[in-house]
């Protein structure tokens, strides 16, 4: 069973999202904040992380993926940004940052599945 971190300091968001991979028998971490995402991936390896850019606290969504990306353990996990910053500039920083897809919010829950099977190769 693959293993998908969500990455998002709104639980509803975090909810949504786990209902939507669920059903496809993923295995869903969560963590609410940047600094927890790094925990948990350098604890538990997850095949996919969905990244929210915008946290509360010391560090955003980029910088975390930018350190997941330097780490030996984590550089090959493919990281979608989930977020409501959906400007051109975002998505060239997210992509200087190590993302590998790009998500805005709101999105179609079926369209982040269809993603999420394209990246996990299912």
């Amino acid at each position: 069973m693959k293993k998908i971190l969500i990455v998002d300091d709104r639980s509803e968001v975090r909810e949504l999202v786990e209902v939507t991979l669920e059903v496809e028998n993923y295995q869903i971490l969560q963590a609410d904040s940047a600094e927890k995402a790094l925990e948990i991936a350098r604890r538990e390896k997850p095949d996919l992380i969905l990244m929210d850019i915008m946290m509360p606290g010391g560090m955003d969504g980029l910088e975390a993926t930018r350190i997941l990306k330097e780490d030996p353990e984590n550089k090959n996990c493919p990281v979608i940004m989930l977020t409501a910053k959906g400007q051109e500039y975002d998505r060239t920083e997210g992509k200087k940052a190590g993302a590998d897809g790009y998500f805005i919010k709101p999105f179609s829950p079926l369209d982040l599945l269809r993603k999420v099977e394209e990246i996990l190769g299912e």
